[in-house]
């Protein structure tokens, strides 16, 4: 099995879940998965949050930011509850394979 984050399915539950608590940009988002042991080159990470825009659940915008350009994206309110029914439907698979370890 992979680490956290490794397969498009992680990225594209973890990146939501992240732009819906705060805005996001493309450095933060080739670090965060380094928190969870899992290192992604930005040639595999960003098509998934452009991925995830042109889908509907992001919106990102331009800003300049310490005299650079930097796109920030956040979760627009249909993505938020997207990513309240996935996490839905991830609580009983992982209460029956995690038990009483389950979050």
């Amino acid at each position: 099995m992979g680490r956290p984050g490794s397969t498009p399915t992680d990225r594209r539950l973890h990146i939501p879940y992240h732009a819906a608590e705060e805005e996001i940009h493309g450095a933060w988002m080739t670090e965060e998965p380094a928190r969870h042991g899992c290192r992604i080159s930005p040639g595999t990470l960003y098509p998934t949050p452009h991925r995830l825009e042109v889908d509907g659940p992001l919106l990102s915008e331009q800003r300049v930011a310490d005299g650079r350009t930097r796109r920030v994206r956040k979760a627009i309110e249909a993505g938020k509850q997207a990513l309240a029914e996935d996490r839905r439907a991830l609580g009983a698979p992982a209460r029956e394979v995690l038990g009483d370890e389950a979050p």
